[in-house]
């Protein structure tokens, strides 16, 4: 395990869907492309694009949702996912060839998502209202929550590491379920990474709590993400070796 002053990231909103200079890949410095995707923004564009652009997984889970406020952010994510690999690698969104490798634990078709054929390297997180994507020549994870109530910080809490939890408890009320979002973002952004998600235990790996620094697992960085006040992410990339 190392610390290290976290890099800033501040991911670059997903517009409107007005003409532009398309994107382009991060370069092998390490270092990932983040977007932001609100939906109260994006709506329109991604309602109108979705019958083209999702396929038809994507929208058996779109119309699972029973809020219509969460299927909205689902379409917005998963739209611009598509709009934004689709500019990467210069194909129409719709043929993104999207597929998933086999589970880390079972073995079955349900692990990291994955582009086929093709070595771009992507993670998607959404919560309310708002999406984030990140894109690497890397393995990447991402995250973004909601800062929660104290009471579900001190609930969800005692899932962490044992050095986690002390260093929550030794935060002040009111301080706590920021501290307990920054964690848990960066636990899940390097659990999405590495391919587990919360199939691996979140006690497991230490990542820390301190607002300005994060503790990565060998072969791996971990940063924080500047997002809108209320919320917290993070982001993780393998690194060389990892």
């Amino acid at each position: 395990m190392r610390v290290r002053k976290s890099a800033v990231h501040r991911p670059v909103e997903l517009g409107d869907g007005s003409a532009g200079e398309p994107p382009v890949l991060p370069g092998g410095d390490g270092r990932p492309a983040l977007w932001l995707v609100r939906t109260d923004r994006f709506r329109a564009v991604a309602a109108r694009a979705a019958a083209t652009v999702l396929d038809a997984e994507e929208r058996r889970r779109a119309a699972a949702f029973r809020r219509a406020e969460d299927r909205e952010t689902y379409v917005a994510g998963h739209v611009g996912l598509r709009t934004l690999l689709g500019a990467y690698l210069e194909l129409p969104p719709g043929d993104v060839p999207l597929e998933r490798r086999p589970c880390s634990f079972c073995g079955q078709p349900h692990g990291r998502p994955v582009v086929r054929g093709n070595p771009v390297h992507f993670s998607l997180s959404h919560t309310a209202g708002l999406c984030l994507l990140a894109f690497a020549t890397a393995p990447v994870g991402v995250d973004i929550e909601g800062v929660p109530a104290l009471a579900v910080a001190a609930e969800a809490g005692t899932a962490l590491h044992p050095r986690e939890i002390a260093e929550l408890d030794r935060c002040d009320a009111v301080e706590r379920p920021a501290a307990f979002a920054r964690v848990w973002a960066r636990k899940e952004a390097y659990l999405k990474g590495l391919g587990t998600g919360l199939g691996r235990a979140p006690s497991l790996d230490y990542l820390g709590t301190a607002p300005d620094a994060a503790t990565a697992p060998p072969g791996w960085t971990v940063d924080d993400v500047t997002v809108d006040q209320g919320y917290t992410a993070a982001v993780a990339v393998a690194t060389a070796g990892g």
